[in-house]
């Protein structure tokens, strides 16, 4: 008999509807989870897939979704009490007229920590909300605006400019990949993978793919940088989330401006930490700076052409092929091509979730390469959905 597998996305938003409306504070407007709650509360707090990996995997049998929707719906008086505590929470930053930081990464870990302690607020609750407020607010995190003003300091700038060029200076050529280990990693990752990927890491494929990059034209091919050859990043003096170039031409404050509120890193001490590695890691091949990342990113590069040759490519290319919105564009008469920019785009966000990790300290397990991967192309297709069914609109509509 086939064992029956459940998308783990679609288990956990039936069980958080069954919470019902005592948890809206923490969901969207669909009634689902924020993707924050999933990433700051319903994964570290209440799943914990690093102590139960068979509860991450984007794929769950018939046991693991069972227990999943146990695990969620057991939580409910937490869940539901952290609501409440995160709502007195903005109440008293908005009575403070905090204006930094997001309140979501801010507050909601901080809201289910309450909730263990005092469970749902009680009469003295918005005092209690108003204390742990300013004791966030008071503990010198340091914020995106924090991280430029340091790098804005001349001396400073300086300094991270010869940290760059001494990184740049010390790059080491590397030789050539082994298709074939690289292939057998995507042929296992989907259900395993853990002796693939050590091969991988302990060859050095991924650093010998990652310093082919610095050749001409292939970082751009890539999608990782619009000119011909990779160049040192900049210090920056501006970066904005929604309009940021390409990975590799990124300056140290674009590629640390989006993240480091949520490093929880405080004082100047560690904003100089967080820059100096960051100096050093775009040295690196790939740009990254462990060696299992560099593999990962090795792999994707070649799983997101959707050519069918690999397992994971395979499957990547099942997905995309699911898409209501592709098949109608494949039958469109002009030579609608849906995919078009697709791999450049997987390529991009899979770099940004791996500089992501290491900016975090998570280590990359192999048990977590193929919801990566397959993490990474959803949220592509979910990016590209809504401009291709204009496109498809506009055809339709000549």
């Amino acid at each position: 008999m086939i064992a029956q597998t459940r998308a783990r996305a679609g288990v956990l938003a039936e069980a958080w509807r069954e919470l019902g409306d005592d948890v809206a504070p923490l969901s969207n407007e669909a009634g689902l989870p924020l993707a924050r709650t999933t990433r700051l509360i319903v994964d570290p707090l209440v799943v914990r897939p690093v102590r139960y990996p068979h509860l991450g995997r984007a794929l769950l049998d018939d046991d693991a979704a069972r227990e999943l929707r146990d695990r969620v719906l057991a939580a409910r008086a937490d869940l539901v009490a952290t609501a409440a505590w995160f709502v007195l929470m903005k109440r008293a930053r908005r009575a403070r007229r905090i204006t930094t930081g997001h309140p979501q990464d801010l507050y909601f870990q901080r809201a289910y920590e309450l909730a263990h302690r005092h469970g749902h607020p009680g009469p003295d609750a918005a005092d209690v909300a108003g204390k742990e407020v300013d004791d966030v607010h008071d503990a010198d995190r340091v914020t995106g605006a924090d991280l430029r003003a340091y790098l804005t300091l001349p001396a400073v700038a300086q300094e991270v400019r010869r940290e760059i060029e001494a990184a740049w200076a010390e790059a080491d050529a590397h030789g050539h990949p082994d298709a074939a280990r690289v292939a057998a990693l995507l042929d296992a990752c989907a259900t395993g993978g853990q002796a693939e990927l050590a091969a991988l890491v302990a060859a050095g494929d991924g650093s010998a793919a990652g310093a082919a990059l610095r050749a001409p034209g292939h970082a751009r091919d890539e999608g990782l940088t619009a000119h011909d050859v990779v160049a040192p990043p900049e210090v920056g003096t501006t970066a904005s989330k929604s309009a940021l170039p390409p990975p590799f031409d990124r300056s140290v404050l674009e590629r640390l401006f989006g993240a480091v509120a949520g490093l929880e890193i405080t004082g100047t001490a560690g904003l100089r930490r967080v820059v100096d590695e960051e100096a050093r890691r775009s040295a690196r091949p790939w740009q990254l700076a462990d060696e299992a990342s560099r593999a990962v990113m090795t792999a994707g590069s070649v799983a997101a052409r959707l050519d069918g040759a690999t397992d994971a490519a395979r499957r990547l290319a099942g997905r995309w092929r699911r898409e209501a919105f592709v098949r109608q564009a494949l039958r469109l008469p002009d030579g609608s091509v849906p995919a078009d920019g697709a791999r450049t785009a997987f390529v991009r966000r899979l770099w940004v979730r791996l500089q992501g990790r290491e900016l975090r300290g998570r280590d990359l397990p192999a048990a977590d390469v193929w919801d990566l991967l397959d993490g990474v192309l959803r949220s592509v297709v979910l990016d590209r959905r809504d401009r291709v069914k204009a496109a498809l609109a506009q055809d339709g509509a000549r």
